[in-house]
């Protein structure tokens, strides 16, 4: 009898509270803000992604400027017999200088079309940071749920235990049966293969988290015991909808993309007017005319105006325009395409944090409670005999499966809520 009532007892501990992990002391413990707060700060692949936009904000004042000048020094005309610069009137030494300048509106185009470019890149860098967020907070909560899971297969491991004691005393004192003891052992060593089986799929995901936070993948990652309950109401799909419009990075990319090919189309279309290129020269003589006139030789100064003539407009420029204007219509497709996505994504999300929420708000209501009022009214009629040892057991794994479900709720919830936000592109999605 004293055997059952600490069964009893520890039953009543179980249906209560949760035993807390060993911390260490010199361990840290990240609460979920904190995850994410590293992972912004540490990330490889975010800082990749705002180096690339760092590069391309560079590019505009390189492609808005003019070409460089040519300068040119060549010695003409001179006598291969003597090689005298006196010689021959024609011979000279000539320094020019040259300067292209593109038909006005196209370097312009060029520099804004860069600017767009980085501009779309400084958008995906934000998205990439969103991505990174939403991956943190939904393996940070599988992490909780796991770390709940192993605590509640850890004090069923204990009860079991207990269970085997106790039926053993009844079998060798010749009120129960041998059934009963191995019944409870299979029970147990079917938790003992869940534990395994949790701890490995907690270690995996421990790597994910400290690959994500930019820290060694074997590093110890420890979460707080106690987190907030709370099931926020969002706000109505449409009003998120239209958050999603302004506040999606993704979306901005793609619309300054869009603005990119239209101003690449811009300026294939100026391709069809010329280029201007504008040169001098200098040219220096040496040596005396010939009579009657005499006197040194002068010098010569030159001035070149030349025009690129699109005289392939058909097969080249042409053909700029049809392949500029048909990206841009994949670009809108592509826009329109993404924001059915952006939308799908929201009402999944939503539907996934109601579902998760509805069930949360049932388990820890009233499935939870019930089950362990049946565990507690299983446990009396044992103790008294009117109820077989079979059912105990069943009850209370039972019980079991239900905290489970229990805690897998509210992470399902929270990992909806990361994956809401990060589909809306910003943390305000409630009411």
């Amino acid at each position: 009898m004293k055997m059952v009532t600490g069964v009893a007892r520890l039953l009543m501990v179980s249906a209560l509270v949760f035993i807390p992990p060993v911390v260490h002391a010199s361990a840290q413990v990240f609460a979920e803000i904190e995850a994410v707060e590293i992972a912004v700060r540490d990330n490889p692949g975010l800082a990749q992604t705002w180096a690339r936009y760092q590069a391309l904000r560079e590019i505009p004042s390189q492609v808005g400027a003019l070409p460089d000048p040519m300068v040119s020094v060549n010695a003409m005309n001179f006598p291969v017999d003597t090689f005298d610069r006196g010689q021959e009137a024609m011979t000279q030494l000539q320094i020019g200088l040259s300067q292209v300048f593109p038909f006005p509106g196209k370097l312009e185009l060029k520099e804004y079309s860069a600017e767009l470019d980085a501009q779309a890149a400084a958008y995906s860098s934000e998205e990439a940071r969103l991505q990174l967020i939403n991956n943190v907070k939904r393996i940070w909560w599988q992490l909780y749920y796991l770390d709940r899971a192993l605590e509640t297969v850890q004090i069923n491991q204990t009860l079991l235990r207990q269970f085997i004691t106790v039926a053993k005393t009844k079998y060798e004192t010749g009120e129960g049966l041998q059934q009963d003891v191995l019944l409870s052992q299979l029970e147990l060593s079917k938790l003992l293969d869940q534990e395994i089986q949790l701890q490995a799929i907690r270690s995996n995901q421990t790597i994910a988290l400290n690959i994500l936070m930019g820290r060694p993948a074997n590093g110890l990652v420890l979460l707080p015991d106690q987190v907030s309950m709370v099931m926020p109401s969002l706000a109505e799909e449409s009003e998120l909808y239209q958050k999603s419009e302004s506040a999606r990075p993704r979306l901005k990319q793609m619309e300054t993309q869009v603005d990119a090919a239209q101003s690449r189309l811009d300026l294939a279309k100026r391709e069809h007017y010329p280029d201007f290129k504008l040169g001098v020269s200098y040219q220096d003589r040496t040596g005396d005319n010939p009579m009657p006139r005499g006197g040194a030789r002068s010098d010569f100064v030159s001035v070149m105006v030349g025009v690129k003539i699109p005289l392939y407009a058909g097969r080249k420029q042409s053909k700029a325009v049809a392949q500029k204007n048909s990206e841009l219509q994949r670009n809108r497709y592509a826009l329109l395409d993404e924001k059915g996505l952006v939308r799908a994504a929201i009402s999944s999300a939503v539907t996934d944090y109601h579902r998760a929420k509805q069930q949360f708000l049932l388990f820890g209501s009233g499935i939870v409670p019930q089950a362990q009022q049946t565990v507690q009214s299983m446990l009396a009629g044992y103790q008294v005999s009117e109820v077989d040892f079979l059912n105990l057991v069943r009850s209370q794994m039972t019980l079991f499966n239900y905290q489970l479900q229990y805690w897998k709720a509210l992470s399902d919830a929270r990992q909806a809520l990361a994956q809401l936000q990060a589909a809306v592109g910003e943390e305000s999605v409630y009411e």
